[in-house]
């Protein structure tokens, strides 16, 4: 399938900032599901610093800001074929060693309810038991925008029984390693059906499994990603994966404008 894509992100400033930098992971690389076929970003109100491959293989920029400028926009948009893998993208590569992803994150970290969905799971072999886990997930966790924040741990998703695809993601990556698996955070697109602006960038989770690699998992979904899905950045957990982050110096009051379409 390909895939044309606009993600806009508006930053605007009650006052002048004076200093300010922010990292962007929003370049998706080729691979084993998807093919890039043309992707550029336009920035304004900014400057681009450095760019590089962080340690899970995310192409990264760096942008700062200095002097009196009260917005900035970015704009990244591109074309990007797609292939239905069942969610499954193969081996383990990158700088980050695979055992990385068995451990603990401040978001993905394993507690009584936790290791009580994991436990739930059963019997079976390792694509049925992620599948089952997958579901369990969904059945438990409603999908309800504004119950949650990009501050709050999987654990805390799980018992509040609510959430968005962050939280579910979260809560999957942290009970597959209860589980005995690797398995790290996505973020990146999804086009919805019938709907060309989406509320915002989607994310899901992925497992290492002996003998597939790694396999996808949207448990806000309830299916493994097919060819509607365009992944951007990995890590760890949202913190690892975050599209847009940063830091500034100031009592600048922030205003932010995020929209995104996903269309063929």
């Amino acid at each position: 399938m390909r895939l044309k894509i606009t993600h806009r992100t508006e930053y605007r400033y009650d006052a002048p900032v004076q200093y300010l930098l922010q990292r962007l992971r929003l370049l998706p690389v080729s691979g084993p599901t998807q093919t890039v076929l043309s992707w550029g970003l336009n920035i304004e109100g900014a400057r681009e610093e450095v760019r590089f491959v962080d340690h899970f293989g995310n192409d990264t920029r760096l942008l700062s800001v200095e002097g009196d400028r009260d917005f900035i926009t970015v704009e990244a948009a591109g074309e990007v074929v797609t292939r239905d893998t069942a969610g499954v993208s193969g081996p383990h590569q990158g700088f980050a060693p695979l055992w990385l992803f068995g451990h603990e994150t401040p978001l993905t970290m394993i507690g009584g309810g936790i290791r009580e969905l994991a436990a739930s799971i059963g019997k079976g072999t390792d694509i049925e038991r992620l599948h089952r886990l997958m579901a369990v997930i969904g059945e438990r966790v409603a999908y309800t925008p504004g119950t949650t924040n990009a501050a709050t741990p999987a654990e805390e998703a799980l018992a509040l029984k609510t959430g968005v695809c962050q939280d579910h993601s979260h809560i999957f990556v942290a009970a597959a390693r209860a589980m005995g698996f690797p398995a790290r955070y996505v973020s990146g697109y999804l086009m919805m059906d019938a709907a060309v602006e989406q509320a915002a960038s989607h994310a899901w989770a992925e497992a290492h499994v002996s003998g597939l690699g790694w396999v996808a998992f949207d448990a806000a979904n309830g299916i493994s990603p097919d060819e509607r899905y365009v992944k951007v950045a990995t890590g760890r957990d949202y913190r690892d994966a975050t599209p847009v982050s940063g830091i500034r110096l100031g009592q600048a009051e922030e205003q932010l404008a995020v929209t995104v379409t996903v269309e063929q």
